[in-house]
């Protein structure tokens, strides 16, 4: 039987860590929601906003395990069946869906080819806006994006491309790369070779926005240095003006060797902090 009301799809920004740098609108839309479909980088602690909603994880993981998911391991199926699950849960069952996507949904989160989905299907849809890992790493090692006088302009990037392709350019003053934390050494080589100085800073944030994050300084010519505190973790590496430290704020040794400590430790998932209520 077909719903007397269509639903609606709000993309929410779950911010890049902790539940609690998610905005105010975003909380008030999970709280309202029916259906959340949710990825692998938002926080969990989020659940208690709608604890009486479904909540479906669509992150690479979450979808083969779903029984009416075949997602076959390729990207392309993966997303198709996102679309479908947008669609069946507000379309034909006329629910409040939240699509929950870590980060802000505009940046490097398909929002797009969800989006034209939605459209294609007659339904209704909001973005809200959410903090990006590319702001989070600058608050958390207070570096600001951009510099009075010096840093006019700020380039968001994606260091892998769709053919697993690494790719590095010289577009700004500050550049963010993100997806770079398994090919450090690679990306400073493509910088080198795109024309930035070998003394350019180079700034490595991982995990930003959670209590384990870690920053630590190079250039552009050691950013390989990096590999040993930042592999296996979700990275962002800032280059260029918004990446020199302002001064006396030198990131320095003493945190590269806490850091290494660090990454040892098992990663707390929430430090209770208050969910906005």
């Amino acid at each position: 039987m077909k719903p007397t009301t269509r639903g609606r799809v709000a993309f929410v920004g779950a911010g890049p860590g902790e539940a609690d740098l998610i905005t105010l609108r975003g909380a008030e839309r999970l709280r309202a929601a029916e259906v959340v479909l949710f990825d692998s980088l938002s926080d969990p602690a989020l659940r208690a906003l709608a604890p009486d909603a479904r909540w479906i994880d669509v992150g690479k993981r979450g979808l083969r395990r779903l029984p009416h998911v075949s997602s076959g391991g390729a990207e392309a199926t993966e997303q198709a069946a996102i679309n479908a699950l947008l669609v069946e849960h507000a379309g034909h069952r006329g629910k409040r869906v939240v699509r929950l996507k870590g980060g802000d949904p505009s940046v490097f989160g398909r929002l797009e080819e969800e989006l034209d989905a939605l459209a294609a299907a007659g339904i209704e849809s909001e973005v809200v806006p959410g903090v990006t890992a590319a702001l989070a790493a600058a608050a958390a090692m207070q570096r600001p994006l951009t510099r009075r006088g010096s840093g006019r302009s700020v380039s968001l990037a994606t260091a892998m491309t769709h053919d697993a392709g690494l790719v590095a350019g010289r577009h700004a003053e500050t550049e963010v790369f993100y997806m770079a934390g398994k090919q450090l050494a690679a990306l400073g080589r493509r910088l080198l070779a795109a024309g930035w100085p070998a003394d350019t800073p180079a700034l490595a944030v991982s995990r930003a926005g959670w209590p384990d994050e870690l920053g630590s300084d190079h250039t552009v010519a050691t950013l390989g240095d990096a590999t040993v505190l930042h592999s296996g973790r979700p990275t962002v590496v800032t280059i260029g003006v918004g990446a020199a430290p302002l001064a006396g704020r030198t990131l320095g040794s003493d945190l590269a060797a806490g850091a290494a400590a660090a990454v040892e430790r098992p990663a707390p998932v929430h430090r209770g902090r208050k969910i906005p209520a």
